[in-house]
């Protein structure tokens, strides 16, 4: 909640700081692509039950193992329409799980107001960043969203803005949101020797953004046919593959807090997805966008037979390509030339946790002589950290931190992909096959998944055990103990205790134990807290820092 109230504390000092230009707004929050050119048909929606819906040849589906299924087709504004028609329910979920948390932090009317110009101010620039025919079927989308969030912004311009919510997430310094991992491996790495690529997306914004995951199959006119993990209302790509057997994920690098938004990086992957098929034709697209946070992103090409990184900020661009090398690592710091002596990933290196992951990953996957799909899906699912040290179910050190939104294994040469279903990327990884799900679609679909079942990956095991029930039991007691916190509300000791002993490896229950007691003047308790915490691995050097800085005091007041 704290890093919610930090963003809007920001909107406060940036509408201070600046002169709002009335002219630059207005020409943003009324433009509109020029939707006059594309001819449109829109089938009418059938409702077969509340998990099955068609327009056409196009569906909306909930498989067995919860995922939806998404295929659309058609020109960019058939594909938002349509889109939008079918999922317009998940849409709203999404706006309403995002906004009520925003009503909830921000409830004066007056502030909401402020917050509403704000963002028009903030955005004033985007439209200039979008290509037509993706503002096109981001148009055709917002003709779905529902009304009652127009207090925020129109229809278009919230869908529009919505498209730059994983960049804002994480630029702000404190709203760790991202600790994404991910690999790539090929050649003698891999057990057919064809490209193998993984990763998690540790975007976290709640668990109850993650719970209505779609796996979009988008079919355009132009460029490649393609699937994309997403939610309701988001066009852009976070992890993807089209049917040249090219792919993208991104993984959020060290940003300064932007002043002006302009092209969000899931706008730019979409473009990289839906209109390259090698390396070059990547880096070409990403090259020519102006962007407004810093992200790697690990494009795998089938053609290529290898993967790179792509590195964007806005001031600076690099490549960084593994020379001799058949397996490629990415975290949350940038490796090319280009920021090897770049401050803030220098210092992104020495406070943050990706370095920590980023050895553990490239440990893991030379334990594997060669990988498969199944070996990937494992190493995503590691909870340990360094020589399998237990560090306790949700430290941001480990590549599994259980909260991920989804993993995702590719096999680009073969046009097969595995993703994770709920909860985190623990639940059975679903397999599809590009070749199956986009030839013969000239015909009605059937109201059937489109996965392979015979590829699926079986659940993690850990699911089935006592440990996983703790950490479940103990997710919620750290909700209450912070709650209990930042509104200074007392608790019995028992609750404290059981959260330790339910996550006993783990250093955060032990520095909200003695955040606690400090708070509530009981300092030798709040010190032996600390003394505990600082024996566990703690993911980075703010929090080391923090909780050495009251040991201290809750020492020296202790003592008087």
């Amino acid at each position: 909640m704290g890093k919610l109230q930090s963003f809007y504390s920001l909107c406060l000092i940036s509408i201070s700081l600046c002169v709002l230009s009335s002219c630059g707004i207005n020409k943003s929050v009324n433009n509109r692509p020029e939707i006059i050119k594309y001819k449109t048909v829109i089938p009418e929606k059938q409702i077969i039950n509340d998990s099955t819906f068609f327009a056409g040849n196009n569906f909306l589906i909930k498989n067995k193992q919860g995922l939806w299924e998404l295929y659309i087709e058609g020109n960019p504004l058939e594909i938002g329409l349509i889109t939008g028609l079918l999922s317009d329910s998940l849409m709203y979920k999404q706006e309403a799980i995002f906004f009520n948390k925003i009503r909830e932090l921000v409830p004066s009317e007056g502030k909401q107001k402020f917050l509403r110009k704000f963002l028009s101010w903030y955005n004033r620039k985007m439209y200039k960043h979008v290509l037509e025919e993706f503002k096109t079927e981001i148009y055709g989308l917002s003709n779905y969203a529902s009304p009652e969030f127009n207090g925020i912004a129109p229809p278009y311009l919230r869908t529009l803005y919505l498209q730059g919510a994983h960049d804002i997430g994480h630029a702000l310094q404190d709203l760790a949101l991202v600790g994404c991992t991910s690999f790539a491996a090929w050649g003698e790495k891999t057990e057919d020797k064809k490209l193998l690529i993984g990763r998690n997306f540790d975007f976290y914004a709640g668990d109850d953004f993650a719970e209505n995951k779609i796996i979009a199959f988008i079919n355009p006119t132009a460029g490649h046919p393609f699937v994309s993990v997403t939610w309701g209302g988001m066009i852009g790509v976070v992890s993807g593959m089209n049917t040249q057997g090219l792919t993208v994920t991104i993984n959020a690098g060290k940003s300064k807090i932007p002043l002006v938004a302009k092209t969000p990086i899931s706008i730019v992957t979409r473009e990289i997805l839906q209109y390259a098929s090698t390396i070059d034709e990547a880096i070409a697209i990403a090259k020519s966008r102006e962007v407004f946070v810093s992200e790697s992103i690990m494009v795998g090409s089938a053609k290529d037979k290898r993967a790179v990184i792509i590195e964007v900020s806005p001031k600076k661009f690099g490549v960084y390509d593994v020379q001799n090398n058949n397996q490629l690592v990415c975290s949350n710091h940038f490796q090319s030339n280009t920021y090897v002596s770049d401050k803030r990933n220098l210092k992104a290196i020495e406070e943050s946790h990706s370095a920590y992951r980023f050895n553990r990953m490239e440990t893991l996957l030379n334990q594997n002589t060669t990988l498969n799909p199944t070996r990937g899906v494992s190493i995503l699912r590691n909870k340990k950290g360094h020589n399998d040290h237990a560090i306790g179910y949700g430290n941001e050190k480990a590549l599994n931190q259980l909260l991920a939104h989804h993993g995702i294994v590719f096999q680009p040469e073969d046009l097969k992909v595995w993703i994770s279903s709920n909860p985190y990327q623990l639940g059975e990884f679903v397999a599809y096959d590009l070749n199956t799900v986009f030839n013969n679609r000239d015909q009605n679909p059937s109201a059937q998944s489109l996965q392979n079942t015979s590829l699926n990956i079986a659940k993690d095991p850990f699911l089935d055990t006592k440990a996983y029930a703790n950490y479940e039991a103990y997710r919620i007691l750290e909700r209450q103990i912070e709650h209990a916190i930042n509104n200074n509300v007392s608790l019995d000791n028992a609750v404290l205790n059981k959260a330790i002993v339910l996550n006993p490896n783990y250093w955060k229950a032990y520095a909200l134990a003695g955040n606690y007691y400090y708070k509530h003047k009981e300092y030798s308790a709040a010190a032996e807290a600390y003394e505990s915490a600082l024996t566990k691995e703690i993911p980075t050097l703010l929090d080391t820092e923090h909780i050495t800085k009251y040991l201290k005091k809750a020492t020296r007041k202790s003592n008087k």
